[in-house]
């Protein structure tokens, strides 16, 4: 009777796990939609619009924590200005997993491809649709409107002391530019006149050579 007993019970949890696994699956995969991005405070360091409270990977990428272990993120101001104007974005799919430094998009710039790496590691659970279907926006508004992607990061802390952030952003960006002037010299008139910011769109205008120089200097491609 025992025996019995126990076939029935056994049952009866193997039915209940039945009925109860596809909406726990269900609720492992979906993941919140993000909402609207709080818009940065930015201030002015070396002549330069710096976004408060951003991380920056090496390779002009950013972070920007919303949550415990979320972020969003997107390419840098210095970034956007150089490349000037997107002809499409390819974005690693959701629920994929990107490492720090790994490539996490490509950017067309007319014959172009630009590989930008992932500032952080983790899974990615939303795409930016609105920027990648109007990429004018990624180069108008690259800290806000312009994000790429928002991440699930459950090692966000460690990952951002990898990145450049505080009071070493303004820095760290005016030796890019200072990089850049020596690297495309017949332009640094112009972007000492433009306040440091590269000129826009500068990728297109440089011989072939130059930009592959370009791509492996700033973008670490």
């Amino acid at each position: 009777m025992s025996i019995l007993f126990v076939l029935l019970m056994f049952l009866l949890i193997i039915s209940i796990s039945y009925f109860r696994s596809p909406s726990q699956e269900v609720a492992v995969r979906t993941q919140p939609s993000p909402g609207p991005i709080v818009a940065p405070k930015m201030e002015r360091s070396l002549g330069m619009a710096i976004p408060q409270g951003y991380c920056f990977h090496p390779g002009h990428t950013w972070a920007s924590k919303e949550g415990f272990d979320n972020a969003r993120i997107g390419l840098d101001g210095f970034a956007a200005n150089l490349i000037g104007q997107i002809d499409r974005i390819d974005v690693v799919g959701e629920n994929r997993w990107v490492r720090q430094g790994q490539k996490v998009m490509t950017i067309h710039c007319g014959e172009t491809a630009i590989d930008l790496v992932s500032p952080i590691e983790g899974v990615i659970t939303a795409i930016n649709h609105d920027a990648i279907t109007d990429p004018k926006t990624i180069v108008r508004d690259p800290y806000e409107k312009g994000w790429i992607a928002m991440v699930k990061s459950p090692d966000l802390t460690v990952n951002q002391k990898n990145l450049v952030q505080g009071p070493m952003v303004a820095p760290w960006l005016q030796n890019s530019v200072t990089r850049l002037a020596s690297m495309v010299p017949q332009m640094a008139g112009a972007m000492a006149a433009d306040g440091g910011l590269p000129v826009a769109g500068l990728l297109r205008r440089v011989e072939p050579e130059v930009r592959k120089s370009l791509l492996q200097e700033f973008f670490l491609a």
